[in-house]
């Protein structure tokens, strides 16, 4: 913590000592980002802001306007050249970079995609994504406590590796170690904003991108010294302190965004957690054509593991937990270097390199499992690491024919991985009923332990058309080629003692989509494909020899739209989809008894994702987001349990957010909010035999601003509503299934308090 505020303190005096040097300059008025490209109109004299977003005008002009595609126009005044434009929240005209890696307004993209922008993240006050992402239709992000969560993206909420999280547009982890809680390794106070891609986009991205996709957008460095240090506290022992500084210093421009927090004492016993994140970004804009941006962001995570809890304590309330020592530690390191050139109007090539280091240990309450002595209990503590090398190449070419654009890319990863996993032996205390203590029999106790080497190499092109006025064909192609390097670094005698070996990879994935737009609506239709290749997981465990598996696939058909009216006071967008899910990885039972994973599973997910947005006045608006799904087992026999035709489990039928936002122009700077977050009914279990009621929570957000001070209220679960944000039941037929419910986070009142400070 004590570099943190060094550094901060650094880039204090930066502020300080690289300010305006007379030129005026444009830029974003919430994330302060210049905006180069901008047209200055003063008189008969027009030009364009510079990289920098600086400008000049001539001498002797009058009134001055200044408009940037996407925001609102300004006229001002020459004594007044540094300009702030706000952005113009119409959704027709928001422009997005995830769905084909380059800038195009979201109309042009025939996907399903959602933008949470700067705005949206200072009016929530987020202390978690989840805060965030749950705004979006068709999404829902479990909050599993100090940031650890599941999934709901066109699936049930899981932990299965069918989520895709990335930053800046690369994944924030290798192929092959999907961990559910990789959200929880991103710095929020360093985005500009997130990009949600729903449905699969494997022939951009790669594996893993089948329910969903999420980009985190870091942002660059401001067009003027200043930043943001901000303290905040709740009633429920969470405290957090967050600092954002940056200054432009000639060509160069850097900006420092991280937080610290931690949590003691609170209501859900055994719940303690830390978390220190940092990213230090720079960007060197050499001129129009090309800039250079250098990415670090570290993130050092610990938290205890609390666990769930079963059916007694459920219904009695209580928040007390069995364990006293199970912990869940992450380290994440990333960098990344992107240099961007563009050669002309129609011609530009993207290079990043990337290296990250991760490592997540734990002593997992998950893996706690009974003996037949009721004192003692078997667990483990394991640790899965590995590090990145990393090479991405884009280059996009428009084509004058038909208003062609050819987008095309290639990239080479190569990450070493080890794992281990050590038994414990684990001590219960009868008359309380905690797990009060462990130690490991042997030194070199190992359950597992090996090292793979991973190399994925990809190669991709997307080719966009337009054939007639209003219409858009987009057609995109991806290869993947992956090899494991697995080996087997345990003595003989542990329980996974699978050989040595090499497994491959290939996979092609296609995608085809158009959109139809008019003035004010526009529709889009698209097939998708999105694979998962085995995990290692899948692959290397507790067997003499690695199964022959297949990436899982996936087949997205998809049609949707969205229209702006009344003069564009409501917004509404929809989507409707069908994804089949086949070759899914089950464990089957085999003649001998025994169990071995095969590509023998497959599902349909089916819904409908609606959105609209209503701003009767300039100073309220109203947001409804909402989706309606069924997902359902088509094939599948897993240790000789049928579950063919059932529902699966933890995917509710209906799930919605709704928003109402006030900020009154009387009185400039305050804001006010209610928001509503439902969860619909569900089964517990895969045979459809038990059913948890979901919930209906209410957050309350208010707040304040006046000129370089800000202070604010968030009254989350602001009724106190007792509920288990997952719940579940183990469906098997032995009479001693158990009950897991993971509890939501009772109400919380969190007061905070900012100084923004910097040149205007």
């Amino acid at each position: 913590m004590k570099q943190v505020f060094v550094l901060f303190l650094g880039m204090v005096c930066c502020s300080a000592l690289f300010g305006q040097s007379g030129k005026g300059r444009v830029y974003d008025a919430d994330t302060r980002e210049p905006l180069p490209g901008a047209t200055i109109k003063a008189g008969n004299h027009t030009s364009v802001s510079e990289a920098d977003g600086s400008f000049s005008v001539p001498a002797g002009i009058g009134e001055i306007e200044i408009s940037f595609t996407g925001y609102f126009s300004q006229k001002v005044q020459p004594d007044h050249l540094n300009i702030a434009l706000k952005r113009n929240n119409n959704n027709m005209q928001e422009v997005v970079v995830s769905a084909n890696r380059t800038a195009q307004k979201r109309r042009e993209a025939p996907v399903a995609i959602a933008t949470i922008n700067k705005q949206a993240m200072e009016d929530t006050k987020a202390q978690r994504l989840d805060n965030l992402l749950n705004k979006v239709s068709g999404v829902f992000m479990v909050n599993l406590g100090n940031e650890q969560h599941e999934m709901s993206i066109r699936q049930p909420m899981t932990t299965k590796s069918l989520f895709l999280y990335m930053e800046d547009g690369i994944p924030i982890r290798t192929s092959g170690v999907y961990n559910h809680n990789a959200l929880l390794e991103m710095n929020l106070p360093a985005a500009r904003s997130i990009e949600v891609i729903k449905g699969p986009s494997s022939a951009m991205y790669g594996a893993e991108a089948i329910g969903g996709a999420v980009n985190v957008i870091t942002q660059s460095s401001p067009a003027l010294a200043g930043g943001t240090v901000s303290l905040q506290m709740n009633d429920k022992g969470y405290r957090r302190v967050d600092l954002q500084a940056g200054t432009p210093i000639g060509k160069w421009g850097v900006i420092v965004s991280g937080y610290y927090a931690d949590k003691k004492n609170g209501p859900i016993e055994y719940s303690d957690f830390d978390k220190k994140a940092i990213t230090v970004r720079t960007d060197y804009r050499a001129g129009e054509h090309t800039s250079w941006t250098n990415t670090l962001a570290l993130v050092d995570y610990s938290s205890d593991m609390s666990g769930s809890i079963d059916s007694i304590k459920f219904a009695k309330k209580d928040y007390t937990s069995l364990q006293t020592f199970t912990y869940r530690n992450v380290y994440a390191l990333r960098y990344k270097s992107m240099l961007n050139h563009q050669w002309n109007d129609n011609s530009n090539t993207n290079i990043a390199l990337l290296y990250r280091n991760n490592s997540v240990e734990q002593n997992p309450s998950y893996s706690i499992a009974s003996t037949p002595d009721p004192e003692k209990y078997r667990g483990q503590i394991n640790e899965n690491a590995f590090s990145t090398y990393a090479l991405f190449v884009t280059h996009s070419q428009k084509i004058p024919w038909a208003k062609s654009k050819l987008i095309a890319g290639a990239s080479v990863d190569y990450s070493p991985q080890n794992y281990y996993a050590k038994f414990i032996s684990i001590h219960k205390d009868l008359p309380s009923g905690k797990f009060v203590s462990y130690d490991a029999p042997a030194v070199d106790s190992f359950l597992s332990k090996y090292n793979t080497g991973i190399v994925n190499l990809a190669s991709y092109i997307d080719y966009e058309f337009s054939p007639l006025r209003n219409l858009k064909v987009v057609a995109a192609l991806r290869y993947d080629a992956f090899k494991y390097y697995f080996i087997n670094n345990a003595p003989a005698s542990t329980s996974v003692s699978t050989a040595s070996t090499i497994n491959s990879f290939g996979r092609v994935t296609p995608k085809l989509g158009l959109t139809y737009n008019l003035k004010s609506t526009g529709f889009y239709a698209n097939y998708s494909q999105g694979y998962v290749p085995p995990q290692l997981t899948d692959l290397y465990s507790s067997i003499k020899e690695a199964p022959y598996l297949l990436p899982q696939s996936f087949f997205n058909y998809e049609i949707g739209g969205w229209a702006s009216l009344v003069e564009n006071k409501i917004y509404l967008d929809w989507s409707l989809y069908r994804l089949n899910g086949t070759n899914e990885i089950i464990s089957v039972k085999q003649p001998d008894n025994s169990y071995i994973n095969q590509n023998a599973g497959s599902t349909r997910h089916t819904g409908i994702e609606y959105g609209i947005t209503y701003k009767p006045v300039p100073d309220l608006s109203v947001h409804f987001s909402a989706t309606n799904a069924k997902h359902v087992f088509v094939d599948n026999i897993v240790k000789g349990v049928d579950y063919n035709g059932k529902e699966m489990s933890a995917a509710p039928r209906f799930m919605a957010n709704a928003e109402i936002m006030y900020k009154p122009s009387f009185l400039q700077g305050f804001r006010i909010s209610a928001e509503w977050q439902h969860q619909g009914r569900y089964f517990m279990d895969d045979l459809d035999n038990y059913s948890y009621g979901g919930f209906d929570i209410l957050n309350l957000r208010t707040g304040y601003r006046i000129k370089g001070f800000e202070i604010w209220i968030n009254a989350l679960n602001a009724t106190n509503l007792y509920y288990a944000v997952l719940a579940s039941k183990n469906a098997t037929t032995n009479g001693n299934a158990a009950y897991s419910y993971n509890l939501g986070d009772p109400r919380e009142i969190t007061f905070g308090l900012a100084y923004h400070f910097g040149k205007k």
